[in-house]
């Protein structure tokens, strides 16, 4: 706490006038062209190492950056809820589910739960439940990593799927008003990585991959049109 009290007084001295005005216009509203879904680890920091202002992404961050199905019960609707409000009311044209290295809730579901009496945690982590099988079931993308790595890639593609079982989600993305991204933060690297189905790998995000994904955007949106 003495560091974010610490951490608020030197945001107030050293505010710039262009961050002034930026929080000025913000007060107006919002329109991120972006939901970001991440993991709630304090390690992971998507302003951070995405280069971002306020204003520019819409964050939705929980345990193991998972998102219950559509046919999920009511009370898991939270991470629904945002989907709903971002692509309907806040019209996003991407969604990035991005997971990462080292992730307690991957290591949760290789181990099991290493606290007692987190039964909601617990509860919450069978929407990840899938990835654990389909790694033990010799779906890997990067053989060289350990297992709650390997799992916690293949659980962002699930993750995807997921978010694909809306109706909402599936219309826009067949208008092609809507693109799904797969990201993966590695702790000790600071490095980011984007999936390619082809050849299905993380790519790391360097001025190659980056010139590569802008095109790929580019080409799909004169497609939609």
């Amino acid at each position: 706490m003495k560091k974010l009290i610490q951490g608020i007084v030197e945001f107030r001295k050293n505010l710039t006038e262009e961050f002034r005005n930026l929080f000025a216009n913000l007060a107006l509203g919002q329109k991120p062209d972006t939901l970001f879904i991440a993991c709630s680890d304090s390690r992971v920091v998507p302003n951070l190492f995405a280069s971002t202002n306020p204003g520019d992404l819409f964050v939705l961050r929980n345990i193991g950056n998972l998102i219950p199905p559509a046919s999920a019960p009511l009370q898991d609707n939270s991470a629904s809820a945002v989907l709903e409000f971002a692509v309907l009311n806040l019209g996003v044209s991407d969604i990035i589910v991005c997971g990462h290295s080292e992730c307690g809730a991957m290591q949760a579901l290789v181990e099991g739960m290493a606290c007692q009496g987190c039964s909601h945690v617990e509860s919450w982590l069978k929407y990840g439940e899938e990835s654990v099988n389909r790694v033990r079931n010799g779906f890997v993308i990067d053989p060289t990593l350990t297992e709650p790595n390997q799992i916690s890639q293949v659980n962002v593609l699930q993750q995807i799927e997921h978010i694909q079982t809306y109706p909402f989600i599936q219309e826009r993305i067949e208008k092609g008003d809507l693109r799904l991204h797969v990201w993966w933060f590695d702790i000790a690297h600071a490095d980011v990585y984007c999936y390619e189905k082809e050849p299905n790998e993380f790519v790391l995000i360097d001025e190659i991959e980056a010139k590569r994904i802008l095109k790929r955007m580019h080409r799909e949106l004169q497609n939609s049109k």
